[in-house]
């Protein structure tokens, strides 16, 4: 492996031009197929295997037309002190409004709040409900505009009127201003780590340039494989994080490599063959992690995972080529390691920095340093155990969100319960008697605990299928809702004579949480046991690889943890602009093992393996945690820093789901990278020593030898490379 990426890495550097132009020519054909590509039309969005999703698509054949997964709207009035709804200016006003909004194109049916009874009992709120023929994600703009110049003309009448339901659903805000700072942050502490603007630059540019690459085949493929918007950004986020990360190791070697006296090309050739196997098995683990997304069985999911892993293979691929290529052009602007101190001093630094003075602390105080990190990051994880997963809805909305304000009018009118109503479908195709199956459901609904109200069952066309929907008592992601989905489930269901299926959004997000739960074992044993087989060929050793991914569940416990005492429970809340507490997101926990899992390998593999290039090459095994530290910490903290400048930044984000995916994120990163790889795992190793690298002659004997660390190359410390080389490397 370090050979061929030598040679590949000189190659890039001898034949830049060519190199140069083979990634422009990729990234202007991306952009001009994603420009070319038809638009993307409605992503579908399904949880096979649930009940609710067998709902609805019993809805679509037994109801046809009637557009079970469109979107719906509710407009929700509220009549000034001292007056009530039912007055007859304000009467007048909603029936102008329903009139207005029945116009629309894409509208099914639009209710008049005073023949459907959807007026509070205090006569001060009522609502109208708008259903549409399209999803939320594909209403047109002019439809949402329709619905909100609706709303407006009846405000300006002196009635309260805000919005609710999906119809106004708009792509989450993702903090621009807090990614610019995030990015911002990002080239500042690589000019302070490559010691230059232009040495920074090469990880910006190109990281830039894969994430163009990769996003642009995104749009251009959206149509055909059915790709949301939420694919490009996950993919977009990823590709930044890892590109930044992999050229920035690259280059760094490469200045180290300088530093020792070695020519620009060989240094190059060392730096592609050395740091370069590193980025490529760590690459590997990003790509498996996101790629094992798809053993959760959710399409949406699977699709969003393979598509940020190709992301990272373009990021590896251009950290292997266009790196050298562009260090090529650099030429005597990127300087060596320490040649500023060298020139101010005229000698080498004599100090050792600050990762070799930290590295022997921790080997003269090994158990300390790991008990400490341990109980640490286990008194955070603690929370873990009261872990509630849901999905957001317009209840976790800012209060300055129209539908924030709609839930809370609904909420104070008709009950917290009516924001997550239930829809109760009835197939009785096999049933002697339909009626009196739908008949027996209602009953037996209305003898539950947390009901408030039950509609009468309304059949098909056919007769042999019926919906009936129910109101709960409590909010939509409280546990008691649950309880209710699962009592109609388990004991209503079972007494009647037809099959009894529970949907509606609510019962959607039951079902999709409880997926999503059940497959994180599975995945985990997945993501962790492939790449644990995958360490085991990189360090030629089973406890380095067992520790490094018991590390990684620690500390992804210990950020799932701060998220819950954040955003569960409400713990400085007020300091991150926390407004609203509830359950954890759903996506939180399988997301965080899928993106954390990666980096965390990253941070191992690119300071673990200069660890285990200084034990091969002689040093004692307390030595070599002292050079791996000397060499990468220093890279290593700049690269966790980068990535929590990165995810940071969508804190800013009005979006309660986007301020927890950026706040777990970073805080993930933060206790991975620096008490997880920078404290327990050199306190782990000083304590094994010669035993951290023990690896059974059998199993040594079957594993290919990658030669990570370069050993290889040492033979080739004096020699130029035999000029057969770029067509040898052509042939393989």
């Amino acid at each position: 492996m370090a050979t061929f990426l030598y040679r590949l890495g000189r190659l890039a550097f001898r034949r830049r031009h060519f190199v140069a132009l083979i990634w422009v020519a990729l990234l202007t054909l991306a952009g001009v197929g994603a420009a070319s590509a038809p638009a993307a039309g409605t992503t579908s969005f399904s949880i096979p295997g649930t009940e609710a999703q067998k709902a609805f698509d019993l809805l679509e054949q037994r109801f046809p037309g009637a557009s079970a997964d469109g979107a719906t709207g509710r407009m929700v009035f509220k009549a000034p002190k001292g007056e009530k709804m039912t007055d007859a200016a304000h009467k007048a006003t909603v029936a102008k409004t329903v009139k207005e909004l029945g116009d629309g194109s894409e509208v099914v049916s639009v209710t008049d709040p005073f023949t459907t009874g959807a007026v509070s009992k205090d006569g001060t709120v009522a609502y109208l409900s708008v259903k549409y023929d399209a999803p939320a994600v594909g209403l047109k703009d002019a439809t949402r505009d329709a619905l909100e110049t609706a709303g407006d003309d009846a405000r300006a009448t002196g009635l309260t009127v805000d919005v609710g339901g999906d119809a106004l659903q708009a792509q989450p805000d993702a903090g621009a201003v807090g990614e610019a700072i995030g990015l911002a942050i990002a080239a500042v502490v690589l000019v302070i780590t490559l010691g230059s603007m232009i040495a920074a630059g090469l990880p910006l540019l190109t990281a830039i340039i894969g994430v163009a690459i990769g996003v642009s085949a995104i749009a251009a493929l959206a149509k055909a494989l059915d790709l949301g918007s939420t694919t490009s950004t996950l993919a977009g986020m990823i590709g930044l994080a890892v590109g930044i990360d992999y050229a920035l190791f690259i280059v760094s070697r490469y200045r180290a490599e300088l530093a020792e006296g070695r020519d620009r090309e060989e240094a190059v050739g060392r730096a592609t063959g050395t740091a370069g196997s590193a980025v490529v098995f760590a690459g590997l683990t990003v790509v498996i992690a996101l790629a094992g997304l798809s053993v959760v069985n959710v399409p949406m999911l699977t699709k969003m995972g393979l598509a940020a892993a190709g992301t990272v293979v373009i990021a590896v691929l251009i950290a292997l080529t266009m790196i050298p290529a562009l260090l090529g052009y650099a030429g005597r602007k990127i300087r060596p390691a320490g040649e500023k101190r060298r020139k101010t001093t005229g000698t080498a630094p004599a100090q050792p920095n600050l990762g070799t003075r930290w590295a022997s602390f921790v080997i003269r105080r090994p158990a300390a340093v790991l008990l400490l990190g341990v109980v640490g990051l286990g008194a955070v994880a603690l929370p873990v155990s009261q872990l509630e997963l849901g999905l957001p809805d317009d209840g976790s909305q800012p209060t300055s969100t129209t539908q924030r304000r709609a839930y809370d009018l609904l909420s104070e009118g008709f009950g917290p319960g009516f924001n997550g109503p239930l829809m109760i479908v009835v197939d009785a195709k096999n049933s002697d008697d339909p009626e009196a199956a739908a008949t027996t459901v209602t009953d037996g609904i209305k003898g539950l605990k947390d009901v408030v109200t039950v509609t009468p069952a309304t059949f098909n066309k056919a007769g042999d299928t019926a919906t009936i929907t129910v109101v709960p008592d409590s909010k939509p992601s409280s546990a008691q809702t649950e309880d209710l989905v699962h009592a109609i489930r388990d004991d209503v269901a079972s007494k009647a004579d037809a099959d009894v299926l529970v949907t509606g959004t609510t019962a959607l997000n039951i079902d999709f949480s409880q997926k999503l739960s059940d497959a994180l074992i599975p995945y985990l044993a997945l993501v962790v046991g492939l790449a644990f087989l995958l360490l085991i060929v990189v360090f030629r050793s089973i406890l380095v690889p067992l520790k490094a991914a018991l590390g990684f569940l620690l500390s992804v416990l210990a950020a799932l943890g701060a998220v819950v005492a954040v955003f569960q429970w409400g713990w400085l809340g007020g300091l991150l602009g926390v407004e609203e507490t509830g359950p954890i997101m759903s996506m939180m926990p399988i997301f965080m093992v899928g993106v954390v899992f990666g980096l965390a390998m990253d941070y191992e593999v690119f300071l673990v393996t200069r660890m285990r290039e200084a034990y091969v090459h002689g040093e004692s095994p307390s030595q070599a945690v002292v050079t791996g530290f000397k060499h990468s910490a220093r890279v290593v903290v700049a690269a966790a820093v980068i990535m929590m400048a990165v995810f940071g930044g969508f804190i800013s984000s009005g979006e309660s789901m986007i301020k927890m995916i950026g706040f777990g994120l970073a805080i993930a990163v933060f206790f991975d990278a620096f008490v997880v790889r920078m404290a327990i795992v050199p306190a782990v190793l000083a304590l094994l020593g010669h035993r951290a690298w023990w690896l059974p002659k059998w199993l040594d004997r079957a594993l290919p030898n990658v030669d990570v660390e370069g050993e290889g190359l040492r033979t080739r410390a004096e020699k130029d490379t035999d000029p057969d080389e770029d067509r040898e490397l052509v042939r393989v």
